[in-house]
């Protein structure tokens, strides 16, 4: 689920795309193949036995049936679990802006000696399938997305795609799954397993250290038009829930089968939790433009200094926002504090933005 702000993108695709694709090489739309030689990303090899694999998603099957060289992922938030694995993608997609390769910090010691990706951008219209097709990819991954099923039939004409999972919402797919799922395409389960295994154990010592976490509720919000709440299967949503936090239990049925949605006043006890955790442009102005609104000054959330804020387009805001298995420990040092003095039961604490 990509921020509020950029939730338009993946609607659709240029009909001249659809040509290009049709002479690019073929590897069929469900069930498709890998099998280049190309070179391309870097990193360790796949153990022997380890393909062919069948992956399962929204859209059908796909096959791989031998170690890809040459990955592009179009899915947001691939990219780290890519580079986690030990590989480099010769492309990723852009969400964030203002990375070199679209790589957070967090995951830029991954890259080693090799090249940043080439960076494509979504402009509204789907993926940028000609640029796309030019990085001669042997595996497209779009894992964590909203692809959308003739994206995926042009994509599949010229290389395996791996769309997002059936059975979440678009852009919900846990970190977990996300992490195995390409672990998986990779040739590299057991690996990935581990690494998500890592990471789980750091969110178990999080909540044995503060236990209040435990039953506690909780709800990710940002003051996009209004006021924008994500879901329990956005993976912000998640960080939450993870450290053992409850959301609203209405929070699903007023978003819908979406990441996140609007909410009007009438609906503000969604925001009446144990903590609030706000992504905003700034933690001055907009906290100060959030306050001046008497219906939500008057939650006790706000009253009793019970509020978290996490600058948007800060280090820390963008690593929230992916939340995948690179970002997920960056994140964790800086959220738990605050969750923690929020949650304390002491009106006086101020929670601070933490360094980026």
């Amino acid at each position: 689920m990509p921020r509020a702000t950029r939730a338009s993108r993946l609607t659709g695709l240029l009909a001249s795309v659809l040509l290009l694709a049709a002479t690019a090489v073929a590897c069929g739309s469900s069930d498709s193949d890998s099998g280049s030689s190309s070179s391309g990303s870097s990193g360790s090899s796949a153990p022997a036995g380890a393909y062919p694999v069948k992956i399962t998603h929204k859209f059908g099957s796909t096959t791989i049936k031998s170690e890809p060289k040459r990955i592009v992922t179009v899915g947001l938030t691939d990219q780290d679990a890519v580079l986690a694995l030990g590989k480099v993608p010769v492309g990723t997609t852009e969400w964030l802006g203002g990375y070199k390769g679209a790589i957070g910090p967090w995951a830029k010691d991954k890259l080693g000696s090799s090249p940043a990706p080439t960076v494509l951008k979504d402009t509204g219209t789907g993926p940028q399938v000609e640029k796309i097709a030019a990085l001669k990819p042997d595996l497209i991954l779009a894992v964590y997305s909203g692809l959308t099923k003739s994206q995926y039939q042009s994509l599949s004409k010229f290389a395996p795609v791996i769309a997002q999972p059936k059975q979440y919402n678009d852009y919900g797919v846990p970190w977990q799954q996300q992490t195995e799922e390409i672990g998986q395409a990779l040739g590299k389960t057991d690996e990935a397993k581990k690494l998500v295994s890592g990471v789980e154990a750091k969110f178990t010592a999080a909540k044995k250290a503060d236990p209040s976490f435990a039953g506690a509720s909780a709800v990710m919000a940002t003051p996009y038009e209004g006021t924008f709440v994500y879901g329990s299967q956005d993976p912000r949503s998640r960080l939450l829930s993870d450290l053992g936090f409850s959301l609203p239990k209405d929070l699903d049925k007023v978003i819908g089968d979406q990441f996140g949605a609007n909410i009007s006043k009438e609906r503000f006890d969604l925001l009446d939790q144990d903590v609030d955790v706000w992504i905003v442009p700034d933690t001055t102005s907009a906290v100060a433009k959030l306050h001046s609104d008497k219906i939500y000054a008057d939650l006790d959330v706000v009253k009793q200094g019970r509020e978290v804020f996490i600058k948007e387009t800060s280090d820390y805001g963008n690593a929230v926002s992916l939340s995948t298995v690179l970002s997920i420990p960056y994140v964790l040092d800086r959220l738990v504090p605050q969750l923690a003095a929020a949650v304390d039961g002491k009106t006086a604490t101020k929670v601070e933005q933490p360094a980026s």
